[in-house]
């Protein structure tokens, strides 16, 4: 099961009613950010979830809506006690950028192991979690994130008494694990069925479409995406500044077939984001308002 919180939906600035655009999933003990914006260890701590567990950190990009929250949460880790080390994940300049940012937070029981994102697809595996980062088209380097949780298949009992497997063994090789026995190897492929359809989530913010996010979200359960402005006038605004309207997010929620999408980073000055829905809900049925705070539990199906 995989535990999905949008912690804050603006752009650009803090509102008394709306923190800046970030979101914490937790998996199997382990929580991973994406984007961590003025505000964003307040709206966790306002939704009750821990700092601590976090054990990677994604940036989109090194805009100050997106990344200036970071010294507060990481000395709120370290004053939690927090030993284990922890992984940061964004385009090229992250070390540097980062340490700038901690002359303000120094000393920290951790250590910090920087992964610098340059092609425009790139893979990662993080405590469980399988991370396809992809590059968009924002005024600055920009990506966008995919979070997989891959499910093996279906343990063939029948198949593992028929090739003599000890039991003892079979826990391990449902994990994956490769044993070897009394001279004898046995992988996991000798006992498990098909792979089955996992967890998927994709989140992206501050671009113009792009074939990228259609590709790289297809048929995941859950589209987090940027819907900038909902008013229509506004679209050339949206162009110039390389961010995306409701109906350009709907669309590629659309072309995607996603199970759901949440839309966020919205404007300062967007008061009545709900009076757009309908329309938007004429391009893509399941889009929803992204809220400080909307929590999804994702388990297998």
């Amino acid at each position: 099961m995989l535990d999905v919180c949008l912690l804050g939906t603006a752009g650009m600035m803090p509102l008394p009613y709306r923190w800046l655009t970030a979101l914490m999933t937790r998996y199997n003990g382990s929580s991973l950010l994406i984007d961590c914006g003025e505000g964003t260890q307040i709206a966790m701590k306002e939704k009750g979830w821990s700092a601590k567990p976090i054990d990677t950190i994604c940036f989109t990009h090194y805009h100050a809506d997106h990344i200036s929250g970071l010294p507060g949460l990481l000395l709120t880790m370290g004053n939690a006690e927090r030993t284990e080390p922890l992984t940061m994940i964004g385009p090229r300049g992250l070390e540097r950028v980062v340490t700038a940012l901690r002359t303000i937070a120094p000393e920290l029981p951790f250590e910090i192991r920087y992964r610098e994102l340059t092609q425009p697809v790139e893979h990662l595996q993080e405590r469980g979690y399988y991370i396809t980062a992809f590059r968009v088209n924002h005024n600055v380097t920009c990506y966008g994130y995919t979070l997989e949780i891959p499910r093996a298949g279906e343990f063939q009992v029948a198949q593992a008494q028929s090739l003599g497997i000890p039991k003892n063994c079979w826990g391990r090789l449902q994990k994956g694990e490769t044993l070897e026995l009394e001279g004898r190897t046995y992988t996991p492929d000798m006992v498990l069925g098909p792979k089955r359809k996992g967890i998927k989530v994709t989140y992206c913010t501050d671009t113009r479409p792009v074939a990228a996010i259609t590709e790289h979200a297809e048929h995941a359960d859950l589209l987090i995406i940027e819907g900038m402005y909902g008013e229509k006038e506004k679209a050339v605004k949206a162009r110039q500044y390389k961010h995306m309207t409701f109906y350009e997010a709907a669309e590629i929620a659309k072309a995607a077939e996603v199970s759901d999408m949440w839309l966020t980073h919205f404007s300062p000055s967007l008061v009545r984001a709900e009076e757009y829905m309908e329309e938007v809900r004429s391009i893509y049925p399941e889009a929803k308002l992204g809220k400080d705070g909307k929590t999804v539990e994702l388990d297998f199906r």
